[in-house]
């Protein structure tokens, strides 16, 4: 879960966000304010991954906001003025949305701050079950009944023993959550279980009937793992 806080002294801006963060391909907590100081308040009293950050508003800009945190989170800016994007870059804030905020525009930002946040934070143990977003649920899915994995532009289609799983995620975000022991990269848009396969051919890995092809970047590697236990 990705917890959110949004500051924006607009009541229909932070109406928006919250309904965008609803569509997101994975739970995201959010909480609003339009007032800095109780935003503040909160940000000093509760962990938070992400901050929505409005940058003109009436007692303080999201700048001055943001530079007075000590130990700020994940930023995404909203405005309607272009002319602050280079203090974003120099703030090393995750995005900078432009008002009005398109929904496919939001829900790139949101997936690129989700793909940091599962690279930097601590890896708890491993568990044999992962869940994912799809349309207007959540799902859990069991490691042991994935198949293999297929990258579709900005989605990624997880094959199952039953039946296969769309859902809003890069195939890098989502390797980076399963074990690396268990599943493989063999083409930039497939990824494997590796107790799954039944064979191997060439360039092409068979499993439940499906072949997939096994491209010349990954191929090396996916043989000098397969030879050690064969």
């Amino acid at each position: 879960m990705m917890k959110c806080l949004a500051l924006d002294d607009e009541p229909l801006a932070l109406e928006i966000i919250a309904d965008f963060a609803a569509r997101a391909p994975f739970p995201m907590q959010m909480v609003t304010f339009e007032n800095a100081a109780h935003a503040l308040r909160y940000l000093q009293q509760e962990p938070v991954d992400l901050l929505f950050l409005d940058i003109k508003m009436p007692d303080i800009t999201g700048i001055q906001f943001l530079k007075s945190l000590k130990h700020p989170p994940m930023v995404i800016f909203t405005t309607a003025y272009e002319e602050y994007a280079i203090d974003g870059f120099n703030l090393d804030v995750i995005d900078y949305l432009l008002k009005p905020i398109p929904l496919e525009r939001f829900l790139k930002a949101v997936t690129k701050a989700e793909e940091y946040r599962q690279v930097s934070q601590p890896k708890s143990m491993e568990t044999d079950y992962i869940f994912v977003k799809t349309e207007y649920k959540i799902i859990k899915i069991n490691l042991e009944d994935i198949l293999y994995i297929e990258a579709l532009k900005d989605y990624i289609k997880i094959y199952t023993h039953n039946q296969p799983v769309l859902t809003l995620k890069s195939l890098k975000a989502f390797e980076s959550r399963l074990p690396k022991d268990k599943f493989m990269r063999v083409h930039r848009s497939y990824l494997v279980a590796m107790n799954k396969i039944s064979s191997v051919e060439r360039n092409t890995v068979m499993i439940a009937n499906q072949s997939i092809p096994i491209s010349e970047g990954y191929r090396d590697k996916f043989y000098d793992v397969i030879t050690k236990h064969s």
